[in-house]
């Protein structure tokens, strides 16, 4: 039987979470949902320099106001899981005990260069027009390091409190290959990959060494991760071998790029703040310039839209169906269906997306929206009322926030009429079917609800010998300033019955 699958999600806590990295998170999830397995949350917060207050607390906030649930790993409530803990920078002492290792078994060792001689060692190999000018099998033999220096200097070094890194000894002539389950097989030679940092001077280890530990000793099956890192991936395949867990190593699937919307390179948050839009899933406060950057949550996205449109963008189900809840997505998730080709991130299809959402929210769950606005602008908007108006309006926004904008001419009586359309259809006619239906009105009894009003205006029209498509335009025009909007049987209900009679007697005299 087939051991179920464990995926990690696995972001470094130095700032907002960006869109695309929700996304890496969507399809880790989608994957393990459809296969009975499990998801992680690890923080790989190793580069201390670089860490954000408030960043690993503004991920978990993110992924849960997606709907991404975590099984194991760091939350909001501290460490769940038997693989605790799931901050990197509290496992110090794992990494150091393999990275000693590496170096005992004559697969890793120190180096003691400065700052100043490895700018030196680049600065001679640029010079000499050197295919890449990175420490590698070829040059450490020219610097400072376990491997050149004698093996009681190497010591007396390290007693003595001398700063230094250890380094993956990669071989000269090896190939390394991989079947990633995006891409296909990736071969690269090991002349290509430099003797990368494992353990950094500070006693951290580096995401290389950390990431392989990690994910060999939490048992993950899969690392679902960005196209950004697939040219580290040969590297990680060496480390699997050297730490002798090539048999168990996870298999890869390396993610297409998110694309600037017009699909030239990668989407930065500069494309988002000169496209208008966000690029993070909530708003986020810089702590330590105050900067706001905009967040989905906060433009009025529904989690549901953003997670169905982030789930198009790489991968395909192979149907028509674009419209899918979280569990079906999970039903119809497949590995194999992830494109290579980056996706073009069109945040006009994500309006799209939240449109055919909100259309189909309950009339309950949107009425708060409206009512806040309401409140705000200083109308009392009971919950029913509210509702009615999301009824009305919701077929025609795409944010909730804009339902309290096409309300205005409920909350607003009209003081300006439309003058195109006060002049093609303002006239006798129509002042005398607004007259008329102001008459009935007065008089009539019945609840005040669209269906009668609707016979009511009908009748009364057919008594006046009035063509009703003659003068509906005009009678929109008189209760509401404007020629065009949504159901007006359903508007007038809203309004009510005082405000719609007061409505066509301002009519009336401002439009004599």
């Amino acid at each position: 039987m087939q051991t179920p699958p464990r995926v990690r999600f696995a972001p470094s806590p130095t700032g907002p979470l960006h869109i695309g990295g929700v996304r890496t998170a969507l399809y880790n999830y989608l994957f393990a949902r459809k296969m009975g397995g499990q998801m992680l949350l690890r923080i790989e917060d190793t580069d201390q320099n670089r860490f954000v207050p408030g960043a690993e607390q503004y991920i978990i906030d993110a992924l849960s106001w997606v709907g991404i649930q975590i099984d194991e790993g760091q939350t909001a409530n501290g460490p769940v899981g038997a693989d605790a803990p799931y901050r990197q920078s509290e496992r110090k002492a794992i990494y150091q005990k393999e990275a000693l290792r590496l170096v005992e078994e004559g697969k890793a060792y120190y180096a003691f260069d400065t700052a100043e001689e490895l700018d030196a060692m680049r600065a001679r190999l640029e010079a000499a027009n050197a295919p890449a000018a990175q420490y590698n099998s070829i040059t450490r033999m020219q610097m400072k390091n376990g491997l050149t220096l004698p093996e009681a200097e190497v010591r007396a070094r390290i007693e003595g409190g001398e700063p230094y890194v250890i380094r993956l000894k990669t071989p000269r002539k090896e190939e390394v290959r991989l079947n990633d389950l995006v891409r296909g097989w990736v071969n690269v030679h090991s002349s290509a990959i430099d003797d990368k940092v494992l353990l950094k001077s500070d006693g951290l280890p580096t995401y290389h060494l950390a990431n392989v530990v990690d994910d060999h000793l939490m048992r993950i099956t899969h690392v679902i991760r960005g196209e950004e890192w697939l040219p580290s991936a040969p590297l990680h395949v060496l480390l699997y071998r050297y730490l002798g867990w090539e048999d168990t190593m996870p298999q890869f699937a390396h993610l297409p790029l998110l694309l600037k919307p017009e699909g030239n390179g990668k989407l930065s948050k500069r494309d988002a703040d000169l496209g208008g839009f966000p690029v993070f899933p909530l708003e986020w406060t810089d702590p330590f310039t105050g900067t706001v950057a905009r967040g989905f949550r906060e433009d009025g996205y529904l989690p549901e839209a953003l997670v169905n449109f982030l789930s198009l963008l790489g991968w395909n189900p192979g149907t028509e169906q674009e419209l899918f809840t979280m569990d079906e997505l999970i039903e119809a998730f497949d590995l194999e269906k992830i494109h290579k080709a980056g996706a073009r991130f069109d945040i006009e299809k994500a309006k799209w997306f939240n449109h055919q959402y909100i259309r189909q929210h309950a009339n309950a769950d949107l009425a708060p929206a409206v009512q806040k606005q309401a409140q705000d602008a200083g109308f009392e908007c009971p919950a029913e009322k509210a509702e009615k108006i999301v009824a009305l309006l919701k077929e025609r926004v795409t944010f909730a926030s804009e339902l309290f904008t096409e309300a205005k001419t409920i909350f607003y009586a009209p003081t300006e009429f439309d003058e195109t359309v006060r002049a093609a259809k303002w006239n006798d006619e129509a002042r005398r079917a607004v007259v008329a239906f102001r008459d009935r009105l007065v008089q009539f009894e019945k609840p005040f609800e669209a269906d009668a009003i609707k016979h009511l205006l009908s009748d009364t029209l057919a008594q006046a010998g009035i063509k009703q498509g003659k003068v509906m335009q005009a009678m929109r025009l008189a209760l509401t300033g404007l020629g065009t909007g949504p159901d007006l049987m359903l508007t007038m209900e809203i309004v009510g019955k005082a405000g719609v009679i007061e409505r066509l007697e301002t009519a009336m005299t401002t439009l004599q």
